[in-house]
């Protein structure tokens, strides 16, 4: 029975649906905003505080603006789900959300995540 759950686990997460789309992360105390784009969002806010929390962020300013004022002054939140074919190619996901990360920066005057 193990093997037969393992292989069914495996097979509903080959068939899961894959959200891909626009996040921002908003710090509340000076109204500062960064925008960022995931093929996969069903993970990108666990990643994203976890890289936060071990002070290992890319973006310096993020990451100094999380430790002078902890998590509780940042929230998350997804901006823009793309709708697209399950059959689309990485090359138009990746560009198509290119362009969407783009407009919801400028949109909102967003630092890049």
């Amino acid at each position: 029975m193990k093997g037969e759950a393992r292989k069914a686990a495996i097979a509903a997460y080959k068939d899961r649906t894959i959200a891909t789309g626009v996040y921002t992360l908003r710090f509340a105390g000076e109204d500062r905003v960064w925008v960022g784009g995931a093929k996969d969002l069903s993970g990108i806010e666990n990643r994203q505080r976890f890289t936060m929390r071990t002070g290992g962020h890319p973006r310096r300013e993020l990451q100094a603006a999380w430790k002078e004022h902890g998590e509780a002054a940042f929230s998350f939140e997804i901006l823009e789900t793309l709708d697209l074919p399950d059959d689309v190619t990485d090359f138009i996901r990746t560009s198509r959300l290119e362009d969407r990360v783009a407009h919801w920066r400028e949109a909102l005057s967003a630092t890049p995540v």
